[in-house]
């Protein structure tokens, strides 16, 4: 088969001394009668379906300069074409069409005269020439070098200039294409700004009738939106109505695409201008429909652009009435779900939701499709954590909605908004001023004319000193909210500090004089749910949602933890709450009296126990002391009328087990009539409930330290009338030790003469009297003097007794009393009793009948464990012995005037640890302690 003939223009060097030769010539040229056709634009032609087409094309382009050529052809003929008839107001700069000639292209000859009537006419040509030129442009320009080079050699003027001369549709398209690649690079894109393009591209849109060329358009001025000055740019020169008014006309699919990219990018950031245009072109239906599309790309960039679109306040009324709300509902919805998107896409949805919050009509509707379990939902994601500040700003918006809070009560919001008080800040942006509520626009035009005589008063206030300057003073002013001039400041006034915080966003009130209200209230973070909270604990019985441990834990974390002085509506609140009377049953259910207590009083927050956790400095103690008892005071205020006194007397009698035994901790914080605690406690059994409750499973995880400080607190109320019996307490290094009586038995000499010895299992022989011995105890009596055959043995063993545990014994049978015989035996604190010689010498004492001996052991057991070398460890131990004397003296130590709460109620754990399942010890040896009882006095009488 014959190879096929190559055409010059096969050559991209015959291409190229083309495009030379007729950027220096002109456009004309001789014809080829053969293909009727001119050698420029058969090497145009050839570039464009050949040469840039191929791979590496556009670069072997590039790099023979073939760019140079074609724009200086491009320059000529931006200037060989017809000048518009008259400039309209979307016309390019008069300096566009004198730069059309300049540029580092070669000078260009004298433009073509008119060819003769055989040939074709040099308009159409021109046409040709340039839809070829440009096509061949725009094709290098998809390249980022090209593009570089390109404007480099100044070629954005001459395509400007074009598009404003040639206004036929496939020039109008071919140079919208090229300008749109160009515009990919920031640079470029704003020289294309700064040539005056974009009305020109408007003018543009709203002329042509051809699909190609109107999505050519729309898609330069989606890529010249490429960051917010231009997107501003575009807006203020009116790129968007015609956009939403092509929306609106139902174009078809392919144009539609095309409008919603370009509406999306001109959306971000959403400008006023951007708003209103888009607003007034009616694209608000449309775009409502297309969110529905059942293409995903047209559908999300719809519902995307009604997002953006909820940053401007002037068009989310309009976009509510248009169905915006359930479509942004139901898109966060799904995204939320199961098969949903990842949470950063779903940032913008959340963003507009909240914002829609901000006008009456669109919280109905909002209400309605289900957006408070919605925003709840996101309240509760941890996941959503950046979002939750502006959820609950978004949630003030139903401050006076009844209908709405009752709904997120009962969804719980409470404990939800008690946690965002210490919660991170977001890190969303600050809105700005026009995505405030347009429930009340703010005036944009300019100052209104003001009545003479409201002049004539503002200067007359102003002169009496009723107002430092004009703008304290509104037209609504009146003399009865007038207060009276303010005193002097000095320059060396302390500042107000940490209290001028910044104001809520979009919340921010109308600015007043300083004079005629008060102070305003620090706004932080947690503005939002403070006001929120506030607003809730204002119901006349707000103690289902405040007065819960979820609730005050969070309040009371805000109160003492605030990196600077809390806000004084969280102060108010807690009073508001302390001084219903309908919530005193439920502080009593809820341990809240007694949380109040250990974290503001006691400074032991939840958190600190048991192990106390290292925090940073805060406010001083001191203050929130005061705090506490104000707020325990107002609820004894409560407990003590008569209201309060039937409540807890029902409570305590008639409650669940549970109730009761809360009742039963609580009263001696928040009672201080006698005949009232006494009656409910020590009469009707409240002291003996709570006592019994502490070994079983604890209801609150501070019970036991709640537990020990109401024991406390009782013992405080009880001691003035009830003195207990209480054990000597005198340090053992102060205790003169009295002379021993069996040291003169144990020389080498013996005076008078031992006449029995004791054998223990260990061999050892220990030298004893037997008349003293048969003196001090029934045992050794009957057993020296009675009817056994110990009686005549000089040598008598004594089984299952350790000479440790034997040597007190034989001391306190030969008379010794307090000679410190009895401190041999009991280990050090930090060690354990239980198995040490300490608990055999008690149960040798017990078993052979000397009691005097146990109390002395007891007594050294209580001094080294429970005297100042002891601690809180030392209690459960000594009452793991089982000694009811020492089980009193544990709980005598736990219940000391003088002890630290936080070692009171460690000591406590330790004895509920050491008790088991066993209350009956435990109970009784407190009852004893409070009631002033002594136990273990009854049995024989103590020997000696």
């Amino acid at each position: 088969m014959a190879a096929a003939k190559l055409s010059p223009a096969d050559s991209l060097s015959f291409c190229l001394a083309q495009l030379t030769a007729a950027a220096g010539e002109g456009l004309g040229g001789g014809k080829d009668t053969a293909t009727n056709e001119t050698p420029l634009g058969r090497a145009l032609l050839a570039l464009r379906t050949r040469h840039v087409k191929a791979a590496g094309g556009i670069e072997r382009f590039r790099a023979r300069g073939g760019l140079r050529p074609l724009l200086a052809l491009l320059r000529r003929a931006a200037a060989a074409g017809p000048a518009p008839s008259q400039a309209g107001p979307g016309s390019a700069p008069s300096s566009v069409e004198s730069a059309a000639s300049s540029g580092p292209a070669p000078s260009l000859g004298p433009a073509p005269s008119a060819a003769s009537s055989s040939t074709p006419s040099p308009p159409a040509r021109l046409r040709k020439t340039l839809d070829l030129a440009l096509s061949v442009l725009a094709n290098c320009c998809t390249e980022g070098e090209c593009r570089a080079e390109v404007r480099r050699l100044g070629g954005i003027i001459p395509l400007v200039t074009i598009l404003q001369c040639v206004k036929t549709d496939s020039i109008q398209n071919r140079t919208a294409r090229a300008l749109g690649n160009l515009a990919m690079e920031p640079e470029s894109c704003g020289d294309i700004h700064s040539a005056g393009a974009v009305p020109l591209l408007v003018e543009g849109l709203t002329a042509c009738q051809d699909s190609q060329c109107r999505q050519s358009v729309v898609r330069a001025l989606r890529n010249l939106a490429d960051s917010p000055q231009h997107r501003l740019a575009l807006a203020k020169q009116g790129a968007v109505r015609p956009l939403a008014e092509l929306l609106a006309a139902a174009p078809d699919p392919a144009m539609t695409l095309a409008l919603v990219r370009a509406l999306l990018e001109l959306s971000r950031g959403c400008s006023r201008a951007c708003a209103e245009q888009l607003s007034l072109g009616g694209g608000l239906g449309p775009l409502v429909s297309l969110a529905s599309h059942p293409k995903r790309a047209v559908r999300e960039a719809a519902i995307l652009i009604l997002a953006n679109l909820c940053a401007q306040g002037l068009v989310r009324p309009a976009l509510g009435n248009a169905g915006g709300v359930e479509v942004l509902l139901g898109e966060l919805r799904r995204r939320r779900g199961p098969s949903g998107a990842s949470p950063a896409s779903q940032q913008p949805l959340v963003r507009a939701v909240c914002l829609l919050c901000r006008e009456a009509i669109n919280r109905a509707r909002l209400r309605d499709a289900g957006g408070l379990e919605l925003l709840m939902g996101l309240l509760r994601d941890p996941r959503a954590s950046a979002w939750h500040p502006r959820v609950v700003a978004a949630l003030v918006g139903f401050f006076y909605d009844t209908g709405a809070l009752g709904r997120l009560q009962a969804l719980g919001l409470v404990p939800l908004l008690a946690g965002q008080l210490c919660g991170e800040a977001g890190d969303e942006e600050e809105e700005g001023r026009e995505a405030a509520s347009w429930d009340f626009p703010e005036e944009r035009t300019p100052e209104r004319a003001e009545a003479g005589s409201f002049q004539s008063l503002r200067s007359w206030l102003i002169s009496e000193g009723y107002a430092a300057d004009p703008g304290d003073i509104s037209p609504d002013w009146s003399p009865e909210r007038c207060p009276p001039p303010p005193e002097p400041v000095s320059r060396a006034s302390p500042s107000l500090g940490p209290t001028s915080l910044r104001t809520p966003r979009a919340l921010r009130p109308p600015a007043r004089s300083p004079a005629a209200t008060a102070p305003e209230e620090p706004w932080g973070r947690e503005g939002p749910a403070l006001l929120l909270l506030s607003r809730f604990s204002q119901a006349p019985d707000p103690s289902g949602a405040l007065v819960t441990g979820p609730a005050l834990c969070g309040l009371l974390a805000y109160v003492t933890g605030a990196p600077g002085s809390p806000s004084p509506r969280a102060l108010r609140i807690l009073a508001r709450l302390t001084c219903n009377p309908a919530c005193l049953e439920a502080f009593v259910r809820s341990y809240g009296a007694a949380l109040l207590r250990a974290w503001l009083v006691l400074g032991v927050a939840p958190d600190d126990w048991p192990a106390l956790r290292s925090r940073p400095a805060r406010r001083s103690q001191h203050q929130h002391r005061e705090l506490g008892e104000m707020l325990l005071q107002n609820l004894t205020v409560q407990a003590e009328s008569p209201f309060g006194v039937g409540a807890l007397t029902h409570l305590l009698l008639s409650g669940s087990p549970e109730d009761r035994v809360a009742c039963a901790l609580t009263l001696p914080f928040i009672c201080r009539k006698p005949s009232l605690w006494r009656r409910l406690l020590l009469d009707q059994g409240g002291l003996r409930l709570l006592l019994s409750a502490l070994t079983r499973p604890a209801p609150h995880p501070l019970f036991l330290f709640f537990a020990a400080d109401s024991l406390s607190c009782l013992q405080g109320l009880v001691s003035p009338t009830v003195s207990p019996a209480l054990l000597p307490a005198i340090p053992l290094d102060l205790d003169p030790p009295s002379p021993c009586l069996y040291e003169p038995l144990l020389g080498p000499a013996p005076t008078p003469a031992p006449d029995l010895h004791f054998l223990l299992d260990s061999g050892l022989r220990l030298p004893a009297q037997r008349a003293a011995s048969a003196n001090a105890s029934p045992f050794f009596r009957a057993l020296l003097a009675g009817s056994f055959a110990e009686a005549h043995m000089d040598l008598v063993p004594l089984r299952g007794l350790s000479p440790s545990a034997a040597w007190p014994v034989l001391h306190h049978l030969h008379g010794c009393r307090g000679c410190g015989a009895t401190l041999g035996p009991v280990p050090p604190p930090g060690q354990p009793l239980m198995g040490s010689e300490a608990e055999e010498a008690l149960e040798a004492a017990g078993r052979f009948l000397l009691p005097g001996l146990e109390e002395e052991l007891e007594e050294a057991v209580g001094r080294i464990h429970l005297g100042p070398q002891g601690g809180p460890e030392s209690v459960g131990e000594v009452f793991r012995l089982g000694r009811p004397r020492l089980a009193a003296h544990c709980a005598r130590w736990t219940l000391g005037l003088g002890q630290c709460p936080r070692k009171r109620a460690l000591a406590l754990v330790g004895l509920v640890e050491a008790a088991g399942d066993e209350a009956g010890p435990l109970t009784e040896a407190f009852l004893a302690v409070m009631m002033g009882v002594e136990l273990g006095g009854e049995g024989p009488s103590r020997d000696g």
